[in-house]
């Protein structure tokens, strides 16, 4: 089994995805948000590449049976519920579809949907997919893809991908890891998340406009039971 992480969604081939399994992070927020909405109740949540994709899957519902939420570079769309875990958590979710974009997360699920399975992971929910993932393991490549911010690399990315690596290969022995999944793990062990999160470029900017508390929620690890699946282009908890 291998075990590959890839520090920013740019660096899917689409062509070389088949066969594998791939786990998406977006700690800040959008994989965060995903698996918090599947957890209180919607169910399920379309991820969109941009929010004219989102109006136009909100315009196919009946009203009232969807939660219409996103942002675009940071800053929440026109006419959208802010796409933050404690935001969404105070929509009217329970029984409801979440239609969801945002700049990075949605986008690197749609990258990698050519995959044989694709999971959204982040701390809150990093040990039920790891758990999911290892019983249903048939020797596949596994790779963690790490959102990023725009073909950049994001720290909080990385670290939840340390997360789950320090999971898999406790809970599994054999792994052949690569040297970025080793280095993301080396870099979880050693720090502690919520430190992590608030020093990176992205939670820095999330506390300056206020979101500690955002920040602080999704720095706890292990919380959520609910593992984000992705069939027929919506996020469903496979979990259920």
């Amino acid at each position: 089994m291998k075990l590959h992480v890839l520090a920013k969604k740019e660096e899917l081939d689409g062509q070389r995805l088949p066969g594998k399994v791939v786990i998406v992070l977006d700690v800040l927020f959008a994989t965060t948000s995903i698996a918090a909405a599947l957890a209180h109740g919607a169910t399920e949540v379309i991820p969109t590449l941009d929010g004219d994709a989102a109006r136009a899957v909100a315009a196919a519902r009946p009203p009232g049976s969807f939660v219409l939420a996103g942002e675009y570079g940071a800053e929440t769309l026109p006419g959208f519920a802010p796409p933050t875990p404690l935001s969404l958590l105070g929509e009217p979710l329970s029984g409801r579809a979440l239609v969801y974009s945002t700049t990075n997360g949605t986008v690197a699920i749609h990258k990698a949907a050519g995959a044989s399975r694709v999971y959204a992971a982040s701390l809150c929910n990093g040990l039920a997919v790891v758990e999911h993932v290892v019983a249903r393991a048939e020797g596949e490549t596994l790779l963690l893809v790490c959102s990023g911010s725009v073909d950049a690399f994001n720290l909080e990315d990385f670290y939840g991908a340390g997360h789950l690596v320090s999971h898999f290969t406790r809970r599994r022995p054999g792994w052949e890891l690569s040297d970025t999944a080793l280095a993301a793990a080396i870099l979880h062990d050693g720090s502690e998340a919520l430190d992590c999160l608030s020093r990176s470029r992205v939670g820095r900017m999330m506390r300056e406009r206020g979101l500690e508390r955002e920040v602080e929620w999704a720095a706890r690890e292990d919380h959520l039971a609910v593992v984000p699946e992705l069939r027929g282009g919506s996020l469903v908890n496979a979990a259920a």
